[in-house]
């Protein structure tokens, strides 16, 4: 057992194999330590997430050493059947690597019931455990920039399936037309942690699509929140209309936490400590569900008498009346908008995204208790379109709104060079001694390629690796330095995956990811390490 650091507020515990794993984490699910805020368990790790004020990364190994991982994890009662079509891009190269025919491969991978081992990768992915010992492959030297929906896959010693369409490098043998996730169910991930599964060839057993079931029931859950149309707002009801959305506007809270089981990050605001002065300064709690929008260009015209604040990046603020007259509004400071008047957010002269908020609260339905709007994941409210009606509930009663106050003095801009605070693991030793100090030495400038889910960062020479082989799937922080074979850093943000198949050479400090998610496109960047590589041993 291992106890890497991963942030100041996170910690990799590193086993022998997948059996021990399940072991410790079953034995924190039974027997939780103090401050303990997720658990992300992966092929060979337990990723684990703790509250500082509450619990330090030295007790935590304490009472992590003496578990018993003798025990192994029982497997759930639930069981799910696959229908396949084995026609897939990869069949005859995955038969010719072990060896045998296609159909073999078939007959191998439907003869065995799997386990769900554990999510991750994204939201309703599940890797199975258990098959035929010999379907042991790697994964694809090239990934596929696309996969299809439903592609089913061998990796290492697991299969699994993807749920929607993305990005992957295992080996694709076949195709299901069952959703693997799916919002209008209670349980969106149709695959949970301990559930069993069978494959069944639709060649050889046809299932009729009526048929195509599993035994996991549970009531109906609602799809993605949407807005209302006029005709939907209530009498009298105040609203926000869409007038323009500038480059991206979705709804952020402060995250959906707990969702790890199902392969769901938590994502949320970018620049969280924003989104809490906005929400202060209409009256609203402070996880209330607020707009993000990033650059310029965003307009929204009042329909009735509403409150607003706006705080984040400095972008200069607009008001239009409805009679054509002008003026500028103040940045972090609630102001009234009569019937009529358009709010414009222009482009930012430092930060990249502004957050508005709404006395009252915008009018719009929790998607797994969050209205958070994750873009990887595609779940919660979809990003603004030109048109789209914004309801505004009425105020508490005892709302207060708040003072105006003084906006961030240090947002990251064009011109200067941004340092960010970094912790250095839980995969430093992957690396050349000479890539671990270029990480510093070195300046990184931020691609167009980047987005909520991460940086994509751009050096002058890449990061090289002292470990070339393959590094098992394992939890990832927000904040982590991914870096992928080409050496490029990718800085994960709000919607990064859940876990990750890259090592991981630092993470951004906790009180600095706000500031990086405030970086704009082109900015250089910095990093500073506070910490230096070291394992923390239960003798600490």
């Amino acid at each position: 057992m291992r106890f890497l650091p991963v942030n100041l507020n996170a910690l990799l515990v590193e086993l022998a194999d997948l059996d021990q794993t399940l072991a410790l984490l079953a034995s924190l699910q039974r027997e939780p330590l103090q401050g303990v805020q997720e658990l992300v368990p992966a092929a060979r790790t337990l990723l684990i997430r703790y509250r500082p004020s509450a619990t330090s990364a030295e007790a935590l190994v304490q009472g992590i050493a003496g578990r018993d991982l003798s025990q192994r994890a029982e497997r759930g009662s639930t069981l799910v059947e696959i229908p396949v079509h084995y026609d897939g891009e990869d069949l005859a190269e995955v038969a010719q690597i072990l060896g045998i025919t296609p159909e073999e491969v078939v007959r191998r991978h439907t003869g065995s019931e799997y386990t769900v081992a554990f999510t991750g990768f994204a939201p309703g992915f599940a890797y199975l455990s258990g098959g035929h010992p010999s379907l042991n492959v790697p994964r694809r030297s090239t990934p596929r920039t696309r996969i299809p929906a439903g592609a089913v896959g061998l990796a290492g010693s697991f299969s699994g399936v993807y749920p929607q369409a993305s990005p992957g490098g295992w080996q694709i043998i076949g195709v299901t037309p069952l959703a693997m996730w799916d919002l209008d169910r209670a349980q969106p991930a149709l695959l949970q942690p301990g559930y069993r599964v069978r494959f069944v060839d639709i060649a050889t057993q046809p299932i009729a699509a009526g048929e195509i079931k599993s035994t996991a029931t549970g009531q109906k859950a609602p799809k993605n929140a949407t807005y209302r149309s006029a005709q939907a707002l209530a009498p009298d009801q105040a609203a926000l209309r869409v007038r323009a959305t500038g480059l991206l506007t979705v709804f952020q809270d402060l995250g959906r936490q707990g969702q790890a089981g199902q392969g769901v990050s938590e994502s949320g605001a970018m620049d969280q400590a924003a989104l809490k002065a906005a929400n202060r300064l209409v009256g609203n709690a402070s996880n209330a569900a607020a707009l993000e929008t990033v650059g310029g260009g965003l307009q929204l015209q009042s329909l009735g008498e509403i409150v607003v604040a706006v705080t984040g990046a400095d972008a200069p603020l607009g008001l239009t009346t409805a009679d054509g007259r002008r003026w500028s509004l103040p940045r972090h400071a609630p102001v009234a908008l009569a019937h009529g008047d358009t709010l414009a957010v222009g482009q930012p002269r430092a930060g990249a995204r502004c957050y508005v908020a709404v006395r009252g609260g915008f009018d719009v339905a929790a998607v797994m208790g969050s209205c958070a709007t994750d873009t990887l994941a595609h779940v919660g409210p979809a990003p603004l379109s030109v048109g789209d009606m914004l309801g505004v509930r009425p105020a508490s009663a005892g709302a207060v709104v708040g003072t105006a106050d003084l906006a961030a003095d240090d947002l990251p801009t064009l011109e200067q060079e941004v340092m960010l605070d970094v912790v250095m693991g839980p995969r430093t030793d992957w690396f050349t001694a000479e890539a671990i100090a270029r990480l510093s030495a070195q300046r990184w400038q931020v691609t167009p390629q980047s987005n909520r889910v991460g940086l994509r960062l751009a050096g002058e020479v890449p990061l090289d690796r002292a470990i070339s082989g393959e590094l098992p799937s394992e939890g990832t922080a927000l904040g982590a330095l991914q870096v992928p074979p080409s050496g490029q850093p990718v800085l994960f943000l709000a919607d990064h995956p859940l876990t990750g198949g890259y090592p991981v050479i630092g993470a951004v400090a906790p009180h600095h990811l706000d500031r990086a998610g405030q970086i704009p496109v082109g900015a250089w960047l910095r990093f500073n390490p506070i910490r230096p590589f070291a394992e923390l041993s239960p003798s600490v």
